[in-house]
């Protein structure tokens, strides 16, 4: 009997089992992979950063006896009505289509209760949504789907979306099986046939024409409205200025780890810069016009927690903006319906088919025997709840670093813990005073 010892099979970290899967999936269809959701590959985030807290040489604030705020207001440069919130945490825009009317409502629900706006997405406004919705913030996107100058004055914000985390420099796009009469008619088209929108706003090529458009938005709303420019994470230092040149009240940051309804997996995983990479140069973009704290700078893009709030704000930012943490606050992905995401050929924690219509949760469907499944009302308290404790988180790491106000963190209450995490934020290396690129070294 031959004893040579054997060596144990390798599995190639270029072809895992998950590369080799898409692989032969592309082969026998031909077809590219569409799903929704954020960017899944590891990369660099906040959990790279670390506060450093007070001791001797910075005073803690007492929690129980000292105020640390949490206010924000939002669109103080133009507009006669900023927006003001109670928390610097916000919902970002969702689409009704992409998830369904009581998911909507349940937002609109969650965010007021927490002192906060929600935003309309692609598709235009609801009923549901406006009517449960103390601040509501209205998309103006390249498709213009459902636009129309009323309810451009029903909202509290206007923001005009140019790019996304997920996809910047594309579109967006909508499948037909959940294009139900309701989200037709919204948009005005066909019943059950895919939608795509445009990756670019038709009436404008750049930013002297983007300046006339929202000149245009300003007169159309009497100059109440804040208007929001919303770019993805690509080119941010010059997209914040650009953005600033044309008039923007409020600049919004998406990072490749925000999500999205469905695009293409290679678009998800392959286009844009991490959330994390992108701050700092905003921010710079921002304090080179002499224009931070002035144009209020909104960061979305794998926001989870009241740590990750304290840690944006302290690089600069003014507010945070949530979507996939909000819907798993709603109930996205529940362990309780593992069954049914099983059937789907996926699993709790992973269900990312949302362009399909058949969320077991009723959150990404249009499905109405599913929609069914989600109480709106005990969904927006979960929200409000999940709301309440990032606001709590956030304010406890801002006592500890002896701040009155969670806007007084600032990058030297930071380290980080990697080379990649300390060039990117700009704050030194945990132990050290230095970070790649710092001047003078």
């Amino acid at each position: 009997m031959d004893k040579t010892p054997q060596t144990l099979p390798r599995q190639s970290w270029t072809f895992s089992n998950e590369t080799n899967s898409e692989i032969r999936r592309a082969a026998a269809t031909g077809i590219y992979d569409i799903r929704g959701g954020g960017a899944k590959r590891r990369v660099p985030h906040f959990d790279d950063l670390l506060f450093l807290g007070a001791s001797i040489s910075r005073y803690p604030l007492e929690g129980y006896r000292e105020r640390c705020d949490t206010s924000v207001t939002l669109g103080t440069r133009f507009a006669k009505k900023p927006i003001e919130l109670k928390i610097p945490i916000t919902i970002a825009g969702m689409s009704f289509g992409s998830l369904s009317a009581n998911a909507k409502e349940a937002l609109g629900r969650g965010a007021s209760a927490a002192g906060t706006s929600t935003t309309t997405g692609d598709g235009g406004m609801t009923n549901e949504e406006r009517g449960h919705s103390t601040q509501l913030v209205y998309q103006y996107l390249p498709s213009r789907y459902g636009m129309n100058p009323d309810d451009l004055r029903r909202a509290d914000a206007i923001e005009v979306v140019v790019g996304q985390g997920a996809k910047p420099g594309g579109g967006g796009m909508l499948l037909g099986q959940k294009i139900t009469q309701r989200v037709a008619d919204m948009r005005s088209l066909p019943v059950g046939i895919d939608q795509r929108s445009a990756c670019r706003h038709p009436d404008w090529t750049g930013p002297d024409d983007l300046e006339i458009k929202i000149l245009e938005l300003r007169e159309i709303t009497g100059w109440e409205k804040p208007i929001y420019i919303k770019i993805g994470g690509a080119r941010p230092y010059y997209d914040t200025a650009l953005a600033v040149k044309a008039g923007a009240d409020v600049v919004v940051l998406d990072g490749m780890q925000g999500g999205t309804a469905a695009t293409q997996d290679v678009f998800i995983e392959h286009v844009g810069q991490p959330t994390l990479a992108c701050i700092r140069p905003a921010v710079q973009a921002l304090q080179d016009l002499g224009m931070h704290r002035k144009v209020q700078l909104i960061v979305s893009g794998g926001i989870r927690n009241g740590a990750d709030v304290a840690k944006a704000l302290a690089l600069g930012a003014d507010a945070v903006s949530i979507g996939t943490a909000a819907l798993i606050a709603l109930g996205d992905n529940d362990p309780k319906w593992e069954a049914e995401y099983q059937k789907l050929g996926s699993t709790a924690g992973a269900y990312d088919d949302w362009h399909e219509g058949r969320d077991p949760a009723g959150i990404t469907t249009q499905d109405p025997e599913l929609m069914k499944r989600l109480d709106p009302i005990a969904a927006g308290r979960r929200l409000r709840n999940y709301l309440n404790v990032m606001t709590l988180e956030c304010q406890t790491i801002a006592r500890a670093c002896g701040k009155s106000h969670v806007h007084n963190l600032e990058p030297e209450d930071l380290c980080a813990l990697t080379m990649e995490a300390a060039a990117m934020a700009r704050v030194p290396l945990a132990g050290t005073d230095w970070y790649p690129g710092k001047p003078g070294f």
